[in-house]
């Protein structure tokens, strides 16, 4: 075993297995939705919530917890535990979906709106994008606006529970109108830049913008 506790060489045949499917365009209908459509086209309905990674799940303690949210701000901010349960705490309701073709309704969730990290800042006027940087080595963008959603939050609670350490515990990303792989789990550092910067499923031909009604699971 490697020490992620991985067989050799599974890590790199997942992401293989997933650069072919973006390849080969699977899961794709063709078809787009209008917003107001509530599930996304070719997306499926459970009532669990899946787990998919790529077998690596880092063990953040909160007493280990530090969130750096820093790049072209005003006022960069490193939080620890308390820091971050110390910011306006609210709670949401909102829909997932995963590129893997499953969504998920109603899902209860409490946290920090990103607009209070926004204001804590304070980007500069050229900032138009947010690059997530993750435990595991995983990076993911999105627009500022993407980011600045009124949906769009730190999470650290789900149905009432922290967050388990398998979905991202103990703070995930959750930004319910992309697909999922946007909502960056494990989440170290938060980026505010200037310039775009594909993350580790857009170098490998996943969708830059992963719009699920527009159906954008690769691109």
């Amino acid at each position: 075993m490697t020490e992620e506790g991985l067989p050799p060489g599974t890590r790199a045949k997942l992401v293989a297995t997933k650069e072919a499917w973006a390849r080969d365009g699977r899961l794709l209908t063709g078809a787009t939705a209008p917003p107001g459509q509530r599930l996304p086209p070719g997306q499926t309905l459970v009532k669990d919530w899946p787990v998919l990674d790529l077998g690596v799940q880092p063990d953040i303690g909160t007493e280990h917890f530090s969130l750096d949210v820093d790049g072209a701000v005003a006022h960069p901010l490193r939080l620890t535990w308390a820091a971050f349960l110390a910011l306006p705490q609210s709670d949401s309701v909102s829909d997932m979906h995963c590129v893997t073709q499953w969504s998920r309704y109603d899902n209860h969730w409490q946290g920090v709106a990103t607009a209070a990290l926004i204001a804590a800042v304070s980007p500069k006027e050229e900032v138009r994008h947010v690059i997530f940087h993750s435990h595991d080595g995983y990076t993911t963008n999105v627009t500022l606006a993407q980011f600045a959603a009124p949906d769009a939050f730190l999470v650290h609670r789900w149905e009432g529970k922290p967050i388990s350490r398998q979905h991202g515990g103990p703070v995930r990303v959750l930004i319910p109108r992309l697909y999922l792989w946007k909502s960056a789990k494990w989440v170290r550092r938060i980026e505010f830049s200037i310039v775009d910067r594909p993350g580790f499923w857009e170098v490998r031909g996943y969708h830059n913008n992963a719009d699920p009604w527009l159906e954008e699971r690769y691109g």
